[in-house]
């Protein structure tokens, strides 16, 4: 269980409603076709057509989740043209996007172990041995849940 601390602690005198990042997060990305375009962003997929198909959702669908996902700064459009096309725009991870990915893997993973059987795997490249996902701190040491904290920490003074 993750420990809530100082003035966190009293549950009764606080609420996260409206302010808590997973809700925020979840009110970005809490839909399967805005996760599985994440997904598809992850494996290289850059063209509406592609995203629409290879997420199984209407053009309409794709249209507003990708205007969702670029306006949150997850993606963003770039413009390209085929020869003998009109100009089109295909969609790219931002450094925002990039950093959403350990979220769609540790997902990737839970369903791989509670949700059923799969021949899918994540590796690591460089030497072939199965890869995690897993809450490092700073210092970089594993952090299991009983030892994770939530704090409540005052934003830094702007200038």
């Amino acid at each position: 269980m993750t420990v809530l601390q100082g003035p966190l602690v009293d549950r009764d005198t606080w609420s996260p409603v409206g302010r808590c990042p997973i809700e925020k997060t979840m009110a970005l990305l809490g839909t399967r076709s805005a996760m599985l375009i994440m997904r598809e962003a992850y494996y290289g997929t850059t063209r509406f057509d592609d995203f629409a198909r290879r997420v199984g959702i209407t053009k309409a669908a794709t249209s507003a989740r990708l205007g969702e996902l670029v306006e949150a700064g997850l993606l963003v459009k770039r413009p390209y043209r085929e020869p003998g096309q009109r100009a089109r725009d295909e969609y790219v991870l931002t450094e925002a996007g990039t950093e959403l990915m350990p979220v769609v893997w540790a997902m990737f993973e839970w369903g791989r172990k509670h949700l059923g059987d799969t021949p899918l795997r994540l590796t690591h490249l460089g030497c072939g041995a199965p890869a995690t996902v897993e809450v490092v701190c700073a210092q970089g040491h594993p952090v299991p849940p009983d030892e994770l904290g939530v704090d409540l920490r005052k934003p830094a003074p702007s200038s």
